[in-house]
Protein backbone atom coordinates (compact mmCIF):
# COMPACT_ATOMS: atom_id res chain seq x y z
CA UNK A 1 0.00 0.00 0.00
CA UNK A 2 1.60 3.30 -1.05
CA UNK A 3 2.27 6.02 1.52
CA UNK A 4 -0.08 8.89 0.76
CA UNK A 5 0.76 10.87 3.89
CA UNK A 6 1.87 14.38 2.96
CA UNK A 7 5.08 15.62 4.55
CA UNK A 8 3.79 19.18 4.14
CA UNK A 9 1.83 20.42 7.13
CA UNK A 10 -1.70 21.73 6.71
CA UNK A 11 -2.00 25.51 6.58
CA UNK A 12 -3.06 25.67 10.22
CA UNK A 13 0.26 24.11 11.24
CA UNK A 14 2.53 26.24 9.05
CA UNK A 15 3.78 28.16 12.08
CA UNK A 16 4.47 24.85 13.80
CA UNK A 17 6.42 22.97 11.12
CA UNK A 18 8.83 21.36 13.58
CA UNK A 19 6.03 20.24 15.88
CA UNK A 20 4.10 18.82 12.93
CA UNK A 21 7.22 16.97 11.72
CA UNK A 22 7.73 15.53 15.22
CA UNK A 23 4.09 14.41 15.31
CA UNK A 24 4.39 12.70 11.90
CA UNK A 25 7.69 11.06 12.85
CA UNK A 26 6.37 9.82 16.19
CA UNK A 27 3.24 8.42 14.56
CA UNK A 28 5.18 6.55 11.86
CA UNK A 29 7.82 5.27 14.28
CA UNK A 30 5.28 4.18 16.89
CA UNK A 31 3.16 2.46 14.25
CA UNK A 32 6.10 0.45 12.95
CA UNK A 33 7.27 -0.39 16.47
CA UNK A 34 3.73 -1.50 17.40
CA UNK A 35 3.66 -3.92 14.47
CA UNK A 36 7.01 -5.35 15.55
CA UNK A 37 5.79 -5.67 19.14
CA UNK A 38 2.63 -7.47 18.04
CA UNK A 39 4.89 -10.14 16.55
CA UNK A 40 6.24 -10.63 20.09
CA UNK A 41 2.69 -10.65 21.56
CA UNK A 42 3.35 -7.33 23.31
CA UNK A 43 1.48 -4.04 23.38
CA UNK A 44 3.34 -0.73 22.91
CA UNK A 45 4.88 0.40 26.17
CA UNK A 46 5.15 -3.08 27.62
CA UNK A 47 8.63 -3.42 26.15
CA UNK A 48 9.69 -0.28 28.03
CA UNK A 49 8.62 -1.82 31.32
CA UNK A 50 10.34 -5.10 30.47
CA UNK A 51 13.56 -3.30 29.53
CA UNK A 52 13.61 -1.59 32.93
CA UNK A 53 13.15 -4.97 34.60
CA UNK A 54 15.88 -6.54 32.42
CA UNK A 55 18.25 -3.89 33.81
CA UNK A 56 17.06 -4.28 37.40
CA UNK A 57 14.57 -6.98 38.26
CA UNK A 58 12.44 -6.68 41.38
CA UNK A 59 11.61 -2.97 41.20
CA UNK A 60 8.60 -1.50 42.89
CA UNK A 61 5.69 -0.39 40.79
CA UNK A 62 6.42 3.22 41.82
CA UNK A 63 10.04 2.91 40.63
CA UNK A 64 8.87 1.61 37.27
CA UNK A 65 6.39 4.47 36.99
CA UNK A 66 9.17 6.99 37.55
CA UNK A 67 11.59 5.31 35.14
CA UNK A 68 9.25 4.99 32.15
CA UNK A 69 7.49 8.31 32.60
CA UNK A 70 4.01 6.96 31.94
CA UNK A 71 0.93 7.67 34.03
CA UNK A 72 -0.14 5.42 36.88
CA UNK A 73 -3.23 3.96 35.21
CA UNK A 74 -1.32 3.07 32.02
CA UNK A 75 1.43 1.31 33.96
CA UNK A 76 -1.04 -0.50 36.23
CA UNK A 77 -3.05 -1.75 33.25
CA UNK A 78 0.10 -2.83 31.40
CA UNK A 79 1.50 -4.65 34.42
CA UNK A 80 -1.82 -6.42 35.00
CA UNK A 81 -1.90 -7.59 31.36
CA UNK A 82 1.72 -8.67 31.53
CA UNK A 83 1.08 -10.59 34.74
CA UNK A 84 -1.91 -12.32 33.12
CA UNK A 85 0.34 -13.22 30.16
CA UNK A 86 2.84 -14.81 32.56
CA UNK A 87 5.63 -12.28 31.90
CA UNK A 88 5.96 -10.99 35.45
CA UNK A 89 4.73 -11.25 39.00
CA UNK A 90 3.58 -8.53 41.39
CA UNK A 91 3.85 -9.25 45.07
CA UNK A 92 3.67 -7.10 48.20
CA UNK A 93 7.06 -5.98 49.50
CA UNK A 94 8.27 -7.54 52.73
CA UNK A 95 8.90 -4.12 54.30
CA UNK A 96 5.50 -2.65 53.35
CA UNK A 97 2.55 -4.75 52.16
CA UNK A 98 1.12 -1.71 50.30
CA UNK A 99 4.18 -1.57 48.02
CA UNK A 100 4.10 -3.91 45.03
CA UNK A 101 7.37 -5.46 43.82
CA UNK A 102 7.45 -6.36 40.13
CA UNK A 103 9.63 -9.29 39.04
CA UNK A 104 10.18 -11.07 35.76
CA UNK A 105 9.18 -14.66 35.22
CA UNK A 106 11.29 -16.96 33.05
CA UNK A 107 8.87 -16.24 30.20
CA UNK A 108 9.36 -12.50 30.61
CA UNK A 109 13.13 -12.84 30.92
CA UNK A 110 13.19 -14.86 27.68
CA UNK A 111 11.97 -11.75 25.80
CA UNK A 112 15.17 -9.80 26.47
CA UNK A 113 16.99 -10.82 23.29
CA UNK A 114 13.91 -10.64 21.01
CA UNK A 115 13.21 -7.12 22.31
CA UNK A 116 16.86 -6.12 21.86
CA UNK A 117 16.70 -7.49 18.29
CA UNK A 118 13.50 -5.54 17.65
CA UNK A 119 15.10 -2.28 18.84
CA UNK A 120 18.23 -2.91 16.75
CA UNK A 121 16.06 -3.51 13.68
CA UNK A 122 13.95 -0.42 14.36
CA UNK A 123 17.13 1.63 14.77
CA UNK A 124 18.58 0.28 11.51
CA UNK A 125 15.36 1.16 9.66
CA UNK A 126 15.20 4.60 11.28
CA UNK A 127 18.76 5.68 10.48
CA UNK A 128 19.39 3.94 7.17
CA UNK A 129 19.51 7.23 5.20
CA UNK A 130 21.37 9.26 7.84
CA UNK A 131 25.07 9.81 8.40
CA UNK A 132 26.59 9.20 11.84
CA UNK A 133 26.84 12.98 12.32
CA UNK A 134 23.16 13.43 11.43
CA UNK A 135 22.20 10.70 13.89
CA UNK A 136 24.18 12.40 16.67
CA UNK A 137 22.76 15.85 15.85
CA UNK A 138 19.19 14.56 15.66
CA UNK A 139 19.57 12.70 18.95
CA UNK A 140 20.93 15.80 20.70
CA UNK A 141 18.16 17.99 19.25
CA UNK A 142 15.48 15.48 20.24
CA UNK A 143 16.74 15.46 23.84
CA UNK A 144 16.76 19.26 23.96
CA UNK A 145 13.21 19.45 22.58
CA UNK A 146 12.00 16.77 24.99
CA UNK A 147 13.53 18.64 27.95
CA UNK A 148 11.96 21.91 26.81
CA UNK A 149 8.52 20.34 26.52
CA UNK A 150 8.84 18.55 29.88
CA UNK A 151 10.08 21.71 31.61
CA UNK A 152 7.17 23.71 30.20
CA UNK A 153 4.71 21.01 31.28
CA UNK A 154 5.96 21.34 34.87
CA UNK A 155 5.31 25.08 34.92
CA UNK A 156 2.10 26.64 36.18
CA UNK A 157 -0.92 26.14 33.86
CA UNK A 158 -1.02 29.80 32.89
CA UNK A 159 2.61 29.75 31.63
Amino acid sequence: MPDTTSSEPPNTALDGRLSYAIFQLARAHRGHAAAMLRALNLHPGQELLLMQLFDRDGQTQAELLERVGLDHSTVSKSLRRMQEAGLLTREPAAHDRRVMVVSLTDTGRALQEPIADMWRTLERISVRDLTPDQIETFTECARIIEKSVRDHSRQAPDA
